[in-house]
């Protein structure tokens, strides 16, 4: 029974940490990662409008009346506008807003042309299979912005406005034999109820895998034993953080190495010496503000991005040393607590390097010089 009960736990927790992950906001990678997944869904869908603009005139080829010929066209020229405009947006990389917008213009589009074939058929709005298609389509792109919210928002979208198309359908006829067609057969309710469940079943796959994605790009971004972000992500990350701060603002790179841990390790034991590598990040991430990352560049050597200038991120990086002398890590019952120090050396953008691999130089430099004084100490600039 207890284990029973654990289990039911376990997966209660599960299930939150999935929520969790699926609708909070993407991390830095994520987003750099959407964007392109958003690029490419413009390019598809500028390529796909083009082909658009051959079907009215295939249908005016087969025998197509005019009417119908110049209104295929009109819709195709507007097809292949917006595609264009949504491919500019794309390229820019810099609007929060577009992938809900584009999203909402591929699942509106569909329920348009479902509304225009309602018009002349009843029928082949609720059972063409190649137009109701594009739902699925419109649900599946969405994998590629690697963002769970944007998943959920089309399927509910895709699933309400045809739910609704349906509705409209139905209601709108006044017999049987309205819902009768010689090319699409015989509209039903139980069709349109396996419809949206197919919608609901792509939305949930789709949102597995958006979900994967997230987990395969976390751990590849990610420190295993502190969970901060790794040498990777810094690396990936900090040119786009340093073109966003030639429109305002400031940044200071510390960088900072634990004193003598190999002593922490040998006297409390490797695992001990986890917990106490974990003991010390805990205390120096506390020190940071909201929008600040901690990176672990590896072994005991990090890496503080402070959004403020050098004078005061010297004196918040000294804070936190004192903070951390002040918190000695305690290994267990019986032991001894354990001081950890480290030195750090900072430097400043853009006077210090106007690139991560200056900055780094610039930084190192001076945390080798609190090295060779000793350690336990901040230095902002050269001896």
């Amino acid at each position: 029974m207890l284990r029973a009960g654990r289990n039911r736990v376990d997966d209660r927790s599960r299930l939150g940490a999935l929520r969790a992950t699926l609708l909070e906001r993407p991390d830095e990678v994520m987003l750099e990662l959407g964007a392109g997944g958003e690029l490419l869904v413009a390019r598809l869908r500028a390529a796909l409008s083009v082909l658009v603009l051959a079907m009215p005139l295939l249908g005016a080829v087969s025998g197509a009346e005019v009417g119908e010929t110049v209104i295929g066209l009109g819709a195709a020229v507007f097809v292949n506008v917006m595609a264009q405009v949504w491919l500019a947006l794309a390229r820019s990389r810099r609007h929060a807003w577009l992938p809900y917008a584009t999203c909402s213009y591929d699942v509106t589009m569909t329920t348009g042309v479902l509304v225009m074939l309602a018009m002349g058929d009843r029928a082949a709005a609720v059972n063409s299979m190649v137009v109701w298609a594009f739902y699925l389509v419109a649900i599946a792109m969405t994998a590629l912005r690697n963002d769970g919210r944007l998943t959920l928002y089309a399927g509910l979208l895709a699933m309400a406005q045809y739910a609704a198309l349906a509705a409209a359908v139905f209601a709108s006829a006044s017999s049987p034999e309205q819902l009768l067609s010689p090319d699409y057969g015989t509209a039903t309710v139980a069709t349109q109820v396996e419809r949206l469940l197919l919608l609901l079943i792509m939305t949930l796959l789709a949102l597995c895998i958006v979900y994967r994605m997230q987990r395969l790009v976390e751990m590849s971004g990610r420190d295993g034993l502190t969970g901060l972000p790794n040498r990777m992500w810094l690396h990936q990350q900090m040119p786009h953080m340093l073109e966003d701060l030639r429109h305002g603002g400031s940044l200071t790179l510390a960088l900072l190495d634990l004193d003598r841990f190999r002593r922490v390790n040998d006297e409390v034991g490797r695992p001990g010496g986890d917990r106490a590598l974990r003991h010390a990040v805990a205390v120096i991430s506390a020190g940071l503000h909201e929008r600040e990352r901690l990176v672990r560049l590896g072994g005991e050597e990090f890496a503080a991005l402070l959004l403020c200038p050098l004078g005061t991120a010297w004196e918040r990086v000294e804070q936190i040393r004192r903070a951390l002398w002040e918190q000695p890590f305690q290994a267990g019952h019986g032991t001894d607590p354990q001081r950890i120090t480290f030195s750090a050396g900072l430097a400043a953008w853009p006077r210090d390097g106007q690139d991560l691999s200056s900055l780094l130089a610039a930084a190192d430099r001076r945390q080798q010089a609190c090295k060779r004084l000793g350690g336990n100490r901040v230095m902002a600039r050269d001896p």
